[in-house]
């Protein structure tokens, strides 16, 4: 391993460590210049810190964009936030159509969050048609029988 990858490594370290134990100002500016690079581990964390203004103002534009970049390049969850995200209507117009497709995405990789809200999505018709199949499916995917 290169010296630059292994200073970039404990940067990532150092703030998601920085991250954890909720000290979002150093979070913020350790994981910043890695997330703008396209670290997505760094972008979901900053799309988290951005969203709910955590060590900086809330910036729902940069939240969103951090969110569906890392969710763009396959993390669970980022596309499980994103998904949320829609749900909700926060940082970005609500949309359960979209929301949907972001939680598959999610669930498809084994996120049992993602799994199990899908699954209620399904049993309330929340957005789609009521499915009790889909519902059987997906709580079954989450591990309730």
């Amino acid at each position: 391993m290169s010296d630059q990858n292994e200073q970039l490594d404990m940067e990532l370290s150092s703030g998601i460590a920085a991250f954890e134990s909720k000290h979002f100002s150093v979070a913020a500016q350790t994981l910043s210049p890695l997330a703008d690079q396209g670290n997505i581990e760094a972008q979901y964390r900053m799309a988290i810190m951005a969203q709910n203004g955590l060590g900086m103002t809330v910036n729902e534009l940069l939240a969103y964009k951090y969110m569906k970049s890392a969710a763009d390049a396959g993390l669970a969850l980022a596309q499980h936030g994103l998904g949320f995200m829609y749900m909700e209507g926060e940082c970005v117009d609500k949309s359960m159509p979209k929301a949907i497709e972001w939680f598959k995405k999610a669930a498809e990789q084994g996120m049992a969050g993602s799994q199990t809200t899908l699954a209620m999505i399904y049993e309330q018709g929340d957005g789609v048609e009521q499915d009790l199949e889909e519902t059987k499916r997906w709580y079954n995917m989450a591990g309730f029988e």
